[in-house]
């Protein structure tokens, strides 16, 4: 890697020396550099694997998505190796393999594959297959149908999210606090066929059961408590089945843009948008650990939902990009936090601010001094948490980002610059014209723009200019390719209306709004500023103004509700 830096280096002084405003990030050369390389580095792998899984036997495990070929990949190279420590429980790649195997022949049944694939093996005569061939009622799921999950984050969700991708289903992934209105507007944007919800939801969705039998989704328990009837459980369907290999072909996809899994996001008008999320996003957050600089021995400590972005694809398929070992927690306990790191020997731990801001506010114990854990890496810390942070816990590198969950841009803040969320280096910053263009990383495109102070123009696209002075607030916008499509949402095209861009800074370019306004200083480090739709934050998660209010008015004695975040500085100082 040393002669690289260097000869690049000798490449990029020049112009470096011809450009004076370019000085002040001379600073971060070597940084920049790094990084380039090591996102050149990780895009080289992934398109690798790609290529290795197109060229497999179809008939192999290695054919399939990139879930299913990664996860076998893993079980062959690493079968022993720890994939997921839960409580007292732990798995290797090898069970993980099994278990989404098992998994997957279950929901094969209910695509009514046959015998083939989908058969038992030797507990054909057993109770729970008996029960899947007579069926409960419910219609044969669908090739690419939708299977939503309604279940805390644990072991199950992860062998029934896989054994979905195996069986070329798409997966929904459900906030399991919704209920009522919110929770059944989900599943009909989403058009989910089946729902699997957990034994210990089941009372508090008690009410919700007719209206989700009248949709006519077919019902799974987790679990081996006793059920309403009509509702099968589907880890003793799943346990009945066989463990090994499913053929690659039931989940290849016929293009890495096809939609394989929905995750809801907080609408910034209303009820949550089910994103849409791509083959391609899957190989993409393969890379994330590699680009945040882990290695394959590290122990991951994930203690967020699944059913996030942030849970899911940067922390389990980040793991399984590694092949490294996560520790997962169905909750957040600042107070048994520092312990469970020394126990399991914890190296990196997954973030979002909250969660720091939590543990800065414990009181001191002595497993906080005796850890190892050397990277955090997550989203939303402020720069006042993040140095009590740092300056508590450390020695520790903190490693903050920036993406959507539905966006085509991330941004890696690999310096450690504290409150930056990324930098817009010149080795991928706009070219002259204006036009960003990303040369280190499809996925890393990124261009800042104004419009008009964030507000919208009469025909309801911001009038986007160049940031051209530090520390001026921008419009992140971010070009839409191939490399880096935009999906958009389950539903009709207005759900994704204000998030495309068009002729932005020449014609016929097509830009994501992420809707955030960001700074970038005379550095060249990305800051958030603020967001431009009607949502505010509370305990790491959006919520919609429009939303509150909507539940509020439902309320009698309310004639009108307007409702508007402000700041809470006994819990956060900007809300």
């Amino acid at each position: 890697m040393v002669p690289l830096l260097l000869l690049l280096l000798l490449l990029l002084l020049p112009p470096l020396l011809l450009r004076p405003r370019l000085w002040p990030q001379l600073r971060w050369l070597t940084a920049d550099l790094t990084f380039a390389v090591r996102a050149l580095r990780c895009k080289r792998a992934l398109r690798a694997r790609a290529l290795a899984a197109a060229a497999a036997d179809p008939e192999g495990p290695e054919g399939g998505c990139s879930l299913a070929w990664r996860l076998a990949q893993l079980a062959q190279e690493r079968p022993a190796h720890t994939f997921l420590v839960h409580g007292a429980r732990r798995f290797s790649y090898a069970e993980a393999e099994r278990q989404s195997n098992r998994a997957a022949r279950a929901f094969l049944r209910a695509r009514s594959c046959g015998a083939g694939v989908g058969a038992p093996d030797a507990a054909a005569g057993s109770g729970a297959a008996r029960a899947v061939r007579e069926g409960d009622g419910a219609a044969p799921l669908a090739p690419g149908a939708t299977v939503a999950l309604l279940l805390p984050a644990c072991p199950e969700f992860l062998w029934l999210w896989f054994g979905l991708a195996k069986a070329g289903l798409c997966t929904a992934f459900v906030p399991t606090a919704l209920r009522r209105g919110p929770l059944l507007h989900c599943l009909r944007s989403c058009a989910a066929r089946a729902l699997v919800l957990a034994p210990e939801f089941l009372e508090s969705l008690e009410p919700d059961l007719p209206a989700l039998r009248a949709m006519g989704l077919r019902l799974w328990a987790a679990g081996p408590q006793t059920h309403p009837a009509g509702i099968s459980d589907l880890l003793a369907e799943a346990s009945a089945e066989g463990d090994g290999p499913v053929p690659g072909y039931l989940s290849a996809p016929q293009s890495l843009t096809d939609t394989c899994l929905y995750i809801f996001t907080s609408g910034t008008t209303g009820l949550p948008k089910a994103a849409r999320i791509s083959h391609l996003k899957i190989l993409q957050c393969q890379g994330f650990y590699q680009l945040c600089g882990a290695r394959q021995d590290d122990v991951v400590y994930l203690a967020l939902p699944l059913y996030h972005m942030s849970g899911s694809l940067l922390g389990i398929v980040g793991c399984l990009g590694l092949g490294a070992t996560v520790v997962l927690k169905s909750r957040f306990s600042a107070g048994q936090f520092w312990e469970d790191c020394q126990q399991h020997r914890v190296t990196v731990f997954q973030y979002i601010g909250e969660l720091c801001r939590y543990l800065v506010n414990q009181p001191p114990s002595k497993a906080e001094r005796g850890h190892r854990v050397r990277l955090a890496v997550g989203s939303g810390l402020r720069p006042d948490t993040w140095e009590r942070f740092v300056r508590r816990f450390g020695p520790l590198q903190v490693l903050e980002t920036y993406g959507l969950t539905e966006g085509n841009v991330a941004t890696f803040n690999y310096t450690g610059q504290r409150g930056a969320v990324g930098r817009a280096s010149w080795l991928y910053k706009g070219n002259r014209s204006g036009t960003p263009r990303g040369t280190v990383w499809p996925h890393l495109q990124v261009c800042t723009g104004l419009g008009g102070g964030g507000q919208e123009a009469p025909g309801g696209q911001p009038p986007l200019t160049p940031v051209t002075l530090p520390g001026e607030p921008g419009l992140l916008v971010a070009p839409v390719s191939q490399q880096s499509p935009f999906l958009g949402y389950a539903g009709g095209p207005e759900l994704a209306q204000g998030k495309l861009l068009q002729d932005v800074f020449r014609p016929g370019d097509v830009f994501f709004n992420t809707g955030d306004l960001l700074v970038c200083d005379s550095q060249g480090f990305l800051r958030f500023h603020d967001r431009t739709g009607d949502t505010f934050r509370w305990k790491g998660e959006n919520v919609a103004t429009t939303e509150v209010a909507e539940t509020l008015e439902a309320l009698d004695f309310l004639q009108e509700v307007n409702a508007y975040g402000v700041a809470v500085p006994a819990l956060h100082p900007c809300l």
